[in-house]
């Protein structure tokens, strides 16, 4: 495939001036000089097919004085400068054709883009999710006000144009700032949220909950963290920023004995409620709080814990977050990471506890600088 026309204005895809392979090599030495010292870096799991992976896609829209037209695409790195964008190597296919449609019926419709400068406008931002295992698809219209003119007919053009759209959900967002979504949301379409599979599992997805981006690479990095889990249907997991539940619900059903999942996020915890129900898992349980809270709790009550999950976001884990792991001290830990930056850091703070068994990276983000690894610790016996 030839190179992107905009990558280097872009700047999402650091990596696409070289090929493939030797972008899986950069991230292995890339690992290696981070995570070495802690143990043997495997060799990095690469994509058969690294095109149009993101089941995610979000588009800034904004004005283009010059020309006298709506523009769509991303923001250049570290500005709010929009690059119009009709067709990324790395998204979804579909969801770019959706964006392109919406672009094109603001015209007609006589809606214009929203203006950051004089907060004047209607479309911020469409976001599009779709669910590579069911195919279902939700389309966000993040809005600068909730007055949406001929709202009726522009959602009936909409889905007449695209009838695989399952939902369509208005976000107001009419705040400056660099947030995409806004608090309030309604639905226009369909139930609100999209279901996907997942390692044999069914999870629904909401605007605003949190689901891993690349559906194939995410199979493969989740059935190597249960792998390091070695669960034998005695443990007592703990899922850390466990989201919608996806890790929690896989090791439930694959010999867990009993995971609770641990969220801050309470949309995300009603979507995990609800896919457990959906799975019919008996043997998960939810609760929205802080994660090193909770095990604070749990240890100050002597509750066990035979296996935790972690996986924090690229700033990594709080210093509160890894005491209060040591403090309630887990015979294995799983720690998923999306940082090999933040990961090392980590790990030198958990060294004196925890020992590094295994740490394998995922090429979760072709293309990109960005590198997964997952890292099993077990408990040092002093």
């Amino acid at each position: 495939m030839e190179p992107c026309p905009v990558y280097k204005k872009c700047g999402g895809c650091q990596l696409q001036n070289l090929s493939y392979e030797r972008q899986l090599q950069w991230k292995q030495a890339r690992c290696q000089k981070l995570l070495g010292s802690f143990g043997k870096v495997r060799p990095i799991i690469g994509m058969e097919h690294p095109w149009h992976y993101r089941n995610k896609v979000q588009a800034a829209f904004a004005w283009d004085k010059r020309r006298g037209r709506a523009i769509s695409g991303v923001y250049q790195s570290s500005t709010h400068r929009v690059v119009p964008v009709d067709s990324c190597q790395i998204e979804d296919e579909k969801a770019d054709e959706i964006i392109c449609t919406l672009r094109e019926m603001l015209k007609g419709f006589k809606l214009t883009p929203y203006d950051e400068d004089t907060s004047r406008g209607f479309l911020r931002h469409v976001l599009v999710k779709r669910g590579f295992g069911t195919g279902e698809i939700m389309v966000v219209l993040v809005t600068g006000t909730p007055v949406f003119p001929a709202k009726k007919h522009f959602l009936a053009e909409l889905l007449k144009r695209h009838p695989e759209i399952t939902t369509v959900i208005q976000n107001i967002n009419d705040m400056r700032t660099s947030l995409v979504l806004g608090r309030q949301e309604k639905v226009l379409y369909g139930p609100g949220f999209i279901v996907d599979e997942l390692c044999g599992c069914r999870f629904r997805i909401s605007a605003k909950s949190f689901y891993q981006i690349n559906p194939l690479q995410t199979q493969t990095l989740y059935q190597q963290a249960i792998e390091f889990a070695g669960l034998t249907g005695k443990e007592k997991v703990l899922d850390t920023y466990c989201g919608i539940g996806t890790i929690g619900m896989i090791a439930a059903k694959n010999g867990a004995g009993q995971v609770l999942g641990v969220e801050v996020n309470r949309d995300a915890v009603r979507d995990a409620i609800g896919n457990a129900k959906e799975n019919q898992v008996k043997n998960i349980y939810f609760t929205c709080a802080d994660a090193g809270d909770f095990m604070e709790e749990m240890a100050s009550q002597k509750e066990p814990c035979d296996v935790v999950f972690m996986d924090p976001p690229r700033a990594g884990a709080s210093a509160a977050f890894l005491k209060a792991l040591r403090t309630l001290a887990p015979r294995r830990v799983v720690y998923i990471s999306c940082n090999p930056e933040t990961l090392a850091r980590d790990l030198k703070l958990l060294q004196k506890d925890y020992r590094v068994q295994a740490i394998q990276p995922v090429d979760m983000f072709p293309h990109t600088q960005h590198v997964e690894c997952v890292v099993l610790m077990s408990k040092v016996q002093n």
